[in-house]
């Protein structure tokens, strides 16, 4: 056992190190952005980059797009709880690869995808501030002093944590864009069915991502209203009123959308069960890729624990 390794750095090394990866972030930010408004269809405003984009390239055709949505979820999902399981660095990063490879294997545009990283980049960034800094030292660390500011360690052992805390994230999100992205909603969701999910959670999922657009328009009408009337957001007591107000009316319109949306359902036939589409075949391509992807993940795993 050893004490830990105190290496002391120049004091200016500090703010530069806070500094500048925000600064390229939010350079890249921009520069990414204003490619996809380019991208963009006159009037189509910009997406929620935090969520993952759902069935949004599902007429294009690519591995991914002929791949059974079945194995789609069990290959690419179980990959994902393979990789969340590794525990050391470099075998998190080979993982990484290999989820970076499914976004040119369904053919997903890579400035979509990279929005939607950077979208996620504020939340895992406090990750790389707060765990090696408030990593406790353990024999064998490696520990940064940074001038004359003694009270300031930055614990190596804390950053290698947050990397692969980011890592592991990172990777999950590129998996989720061509599993969500390359087929149908209706689709993907009759594949959870198939594979013995209850209809009844399929159902929520479908009907949830259907509405919650409409709520959201809703909710925004309404905002819009209130400050057309002469409302602004301020730290009193009317202003609480105010926005108590407001949920209450967003949750009375919404249920009684709800309603008459169930009893449209119910004149067409609706019985409990959404009418399904025509289920495809395996066939031994299907197979042989989510043997691939599942074998992929599970030597990465034996690696990581033998090794």
């Amino acid at each position: 056992m050893t004490d830990p390794q105190i290496i002391h750095l120049p004091g200016w090394l500090l703010p530069v190190g806070l500094l500048v990866p925000p600064l390229l972030a939010l350079t890249a930010v921009r520069i990414l952005r204003r490619r996809a408004r380019r991208a963009q269809k006159e009037g189509e405003t910009e997406p929620d980059w935090s969520v993952p984009q759902v069935d949004i390239l599902a007429d294009a055709d690519s591995p991914v797009h002929r791949w059974d949505v079945r194995c789609k979820w069990l290959g690419l999902l179980g990959y994902a709880f393979l990789l969340v399981s590794l525990q050391q660095l470099h075998w998190v990063l080979a993982g990484l690869v290999g989820a970076m490879a499914a976004v040119p294997l369904a053919r997903l545009p890579w400035t979509r995808t990279l929005l939607r990283l950077l979208a996620m980049s504020g939340f895992l960034a406090m990750f790389l501030i707060i765990m090696p800094l408030s990593a406790a030292a353990r024999p064998g660390d490696t520990v940064l002093l940074f001038g004359s500011v003694d009270w300031l360690t930055f614990n190596l052992r804390g950053l290698e944590l947050a990397l692969l805390i980011i890592g592991k994230a990172v990777a999950v999100a590129l998996l989720m864009e061509p599993l969500l992205a390359t087929a149908p909603l209706n689709v993907t969701l009759q594949g959870l069915n198939r594979l013995g999910v209850p209809s009844v959670m399929t159902q929520m999922a479908s009907l949830s991502h259907r509405y919650i657009h409409v709520f959201r328009e809703e909710a925004s009408r309404m905002a819009t209203g209130m400050q057309v009337r002469g409302f602004r957001k301020r730290s009193d007591r009317a202003t609480a009123a105010a926005l108590g107000n407001f949920l209450g009316m967003l949750l009375v319109r919404s249920f009684e959308r709800t309603e008459r949306v169930h009893e449209a359902m119910q004149a067409r036939g609706y019985t409990g069960r959404l009418p399904a589409t025509a289920q495809r075949a395996l066939n031994r391509r299907d197979i042989l890729f989510t043997c691939g992807w599942l074998g992929l993940g599970l030597a990465l795993l034996v690696i990581d624990r033998l090794i």
